[in-house]
């Protein structure tokens, strides 16, 4: 099986790619298509964003396509960021921009209140029409402070489960056995392996 995995973020890229670890299965990135471009996320939920991108990655190559889209839900900002929580501080965001407005705009929030959850939705499609979705959530809440190096995005500022570590405290094998992602990558991997390409 011959995917395309509809990202340029080289470090959901590597995520991806360790996650989705089946035998046969060969990855192309977006990244590595002459005059491909991202298109733009017009969807109002994860899944609708996550669904744009593979269809546009399988529209350009052909080949069957994955995509992601991964939402940060904030209690005590009702919400926020949600679906921008890739482009919180603007479209030309760095992960520091976002995480910056993320903790000035909770500053005095107390730690009991600062509860989150980061929500992915992966989408996979293929040329013949059939299409799956599978979903993953991680409870946390929002630290005071980043923590951590390892990852990226929200991770240095997302406490997990226990509120003792940061993702960006944990090692990547660590995160990738409870992560958000990993929950919704896992999940499509049992549904991939149960589609049958239609002949030719």
């Amino acid at each position: 099986m011959k995917f395309v995995l509809a990202t340029f973020n080289r470090d959901k890229l590597r995520e991806l790619s360790g996650l989705l670890d089946l035998p046969g299965l060969e990855l192309v990135s977006l990244a590595d298509v002459p005059g491909a471009e991202p298109p733009a996320e017009t969807g109002v939920t994860l899944e609708e964003n996550a669904r744009i991108k593979a269809h546009a990655a399988l529209a350009l190559t052909g080949l069957p396509a994955i995509a992601d889209d991964t939402g940060l839900e904030v209690a005590a900002l009702g919400g926020r960021p949600g679906v921008q929580a890739a482009r919180y501080a603007g479209p030309d965001a760095s992960y520091a921009d976002n995480v910056r407005k993320l903790l000035r705009e909770l500053e005095g929030v107390p730690v009991e209140r600062r509860a989150a959850r980061f929500r992915t939705v992966c989408v996979a499609c293929w040329p013949d029409g059939v299409e799956f979705a599978a979903h993953g959530v991680l409870e946390g809440r929002i630290a005071l402070a980043p923590r951590g190096t390892n990852g990226f995005g929200y991770d240095p500022v997302f406490e997990v489960e226990d509120g003792v570590r940061t993702l960006a405290e944990l090692t990547a094998e660590e995160k990738n056995a409870r992560s958000h992602r990993a929950r919704a990558v896992r999940s499509l991997a049992r549904l991939l392996v149960l589609h049958e390409p239609a002949p030719g």
